[in-house]
């Protein structure tokens, strides 16, 4: 028999549901979101079409990537970035770590990206003496917790408001009890503005990149990502392979999906668009495959390279509801996380397919239409085919 791994999905979900006041309003928090994703959906009348355009255009890209990637970098080197490729997360981290030597760089501000989460770029830096502030306050919160996000879009919907006033107390010296969101806020605001003023460097994730124009998009509701950005000298983007549209036209049906989508709002307060460097400013883009072209290969799992990380899926799951998403072990969790994860690592990540009802929910919620249960279907057969399930034999 394989071994099982002593903390998979069941095991780390139990230690969450012991508490059951807090699964409850989880569970409540989520479904709130869902139902604001429902009402934002119906008041525009052509969403089904806009979610078949986007569903439709994203196939395109996964089928003709080698063709858009390229045409990307080409203009992305016309615009004045200076390209990068990583075909892992030890090469990502390379190179982030050798453009901030190469500038004496010590310090940087980061904006929300899972793929940086993915590659485990804070740990890699500040072995090296580097430090990273994450600028996103669920992130922060996260960071300061020394906790990896428990959701893509909500990092800490996990936490009541009265232990982030605790660890804000401890690491932040306000007042014990203090737990009105607003004045933590504003806390967290002023000292992170002293953090965008300081650092030389800056790294943004990349929610779309356009292959005709070679520029890319951040999305955030804070800000953030463009404060780093335009007060840095040196500015670098990560970014999955995936991420590519075709033409700048198309970001109208994107913008118009993921906001809605993700917190029910009709968009994102920022959406960002950077295209060049400013006179005096590095901008780098680095390109990172990380066991995408190998899930590219996979016929009956590709679609999950359409994922436009809006976190609808984990919004409407059941058994993410109940288990939360820190029980996923792996940087994106939910039932869209339980797609990837055995791709990156099949036997480490044998147990996530089967952390889910097969409800289709998720699927009925996904903005790019990826058939998420069907593949988590499928994820199940393979894992029991190669023996990687629990009581399977080799």
């Amino acid at each position: 028999m394989k071994e099982h791994k002593a903390k998979d999905h069941a095991a780390l979900a139990e230690g969450f549901i012991k508490d059951e006041e807090r699964v409850n309003w989880h569970d409540g928090a989520l479904w709130y979101i869902r139902e604001k994703r429902d009402k934002a959906s119906k008041q525009i009348p052509e969403w089904e079409q806009l979610r078949e355009a986007a569903s439709a255009i994203k196939n395109n890209v996964i089928s003709n990537l080698y063709e858009y990637l390229l045409q990307f970098e080409a203009n992305l080197t016309k615009n004045g970035v200076i390209v990068h490729w990583a075909e892992n997360a030890e090469e990502h981290n390379e190179i982030v770590y050798s453009i901030l030597s190469a500038k004496k760089i010590n310090q940087m501000v980061k904006s929300k990206s899972m793929l940086t989460e993915e590659c485990h770029l804070n740990e890699y830096l500040e072995e090296r003496g580097i430090e990273v502030i994450n600028s996103d306050l669920g992130e922060y919160i996260q960071q300061i917790e020394k906790e990896p996000p428990s959701h893509i879009v909500l990092p800490c919907i996990h936490k009541r408001k009265e232990e982030i006033g605790e660890l804000f107390h401890r690491h932040l010296g306000t007042e014990k009890g203090l737990s009105d969101p607003t004045l933590l806020t504003r806390v967290a605001r002023k000292h992170l503005r002293n953090v965008f003023l300081t650092r030389r460097a800056a790294l943004t994730g990349v929610n779309f990149a356009v292959a005709e124009t070679g520029e890319y998009f951040v999305c955030t509701n804070e800000g953030n990502a463009d404060m780093g950005a335009h007060l840095s000298e040196v500015q670098i983007a990560s970014m999955g392979l995936e991420k590519l549209v075709p033409q700048k036209k198309h970001l109208g049906i994107f913008l118009r999906l993921l906001a809605r989508s993700a917190t029910g709002q009709p968009i994102t307060i920022y959406s960002s668009h950077y295209r060049k460097p400013r006179e005096g400013q590095e901008m780098h883009f680095i390109l990172v495959d990380a066991g995408r072209t190998r899930q590219l290969g996979r016929k009956d799992f590709r679609e999950s390279l359409k994922c436009i990380k809006c976190g609808s899926c984990m919004n409407t799951c059941p058994v993410y509801r109940k288990s939360g998403g820190l029980s996923y072990h792996n940087t994106i969790s939910g039932p869209i996380g339980a797609i990837l994860a055995p791709n990156i690592d099949m036997k480490q990540h044998a147990d996530l397919p089967f952390a889910s009802t097969l409800c289709g929910s998720c699927s009925n919620v996904c903005p790019v239409k990826i058939n998420i249960h069907d593949q988590l279907y499928k994820w199940r057969q393979e894992i029991v085919k190669q023996g990687y399930a629990a009581g399977t034999k080799a």
